[in-house]
């Protein structure tokens, strides 16, 4: 089995039908019939500015805090909102471009994190919450009025991210969260409808904000992860 493979094991689930790129709340419909531009086309000679990586990045990263202890994340609901109350600061930070994860509208990726398991908990609303996919390794679960994914879980206790909850970070007001520090499947936005020819400019923007692009994860995550399998094999 291929490290390819391997990574879709363990973090996908069924593969959707389909995927599309949400449109920009500013960016209106064509009405003439013609194909709208991509969120992300960059014209000769543009700044790589246009090209929309997150709306917590695009403006450039902001630093965490230090003394930073936690958060309550909300989904987007403007009635009865789910609430997730996260005591600790979010680790491994990163913009990420698989097709599983929630994305603001007009982004071309996720943000993620994670947190200690048991430094996570639902404080309101959890009769809105639901499993996105309980075919994927990550149960993802989210609003199922508003859509928005609250807090992902792996729930097979051999799996070496077991114990850690992803998040996605933007979804607090509290500020001081761990600033994301790569960008992970990078070359998935291609299956979301980004065009294989913009993806050297997407790079490009990546490498300006400082968030080194992967078409994994990032070495220290690819090394836990080959040092778990490892140990259940015996070798170490």
């Amino acid at each position: 089995m291929s490290l390819m493979d391997t990574i879709q094991r363990w973090f996908g689930g069924t593969k959707p039908t389909s995927t599309t790129t949400a449109p920009r709340a500013d960016q209106p419909a064509s009405s003439t019939g013609a194909e709208a531009p991509t969120q992300n086309q960059n014209k000769a000679g543009g700044s790589s500015m246009s090209i929309h990586i997150h709306p917590a990045v695009d403006d450039g990263v902001r630093p965490g805090r230090d003394d930073f202890s936690g958060g309550t994340l909300r989904c987007q609901c403007s009635d009865r909102p789910v609430e997730v109350t996260v005591d600790a600061q979010c680790a491994h930070n990163h913009v990420c471009g698989c097709t599983k994860c929630w994305k603001p509208e007009g982004a071309l990726f996720s943000m993620v994190a994670v947190v200690p398991r048991d430094k996570l908990r639902v404080t309101a609303n959890e009769d809105k919450l639901q499993v996105v996919d309980s075919s994927a390794v990550i149960q993802r679960h989210a609003c199922r009025e508003c859509g928005v994914h609250m807090y992902g879980r792996i729930e097979n206790t051999d799996h070496p991210f077991h114990g850690l909850d992803f998040i996605h970070p933007e979804l607090s007001r509290d500020e001081g969260w761990a600033a994301p520090e790569f960008a992970a499947f990078v070359s998935s936005i291609i299956e979301s409808g980004t065009k294989p020819e913009e993806m050297e400019g997407v790079r490009n923007r990546l490498r300006e904000l400082g968030l080194t692009p992967y078409d994994c994860l990032s070495p220290p995550l690819m090394d836990a992860i080959a040092t778990h399998t490892a140990k259940a094999k015996g070798v170490l």
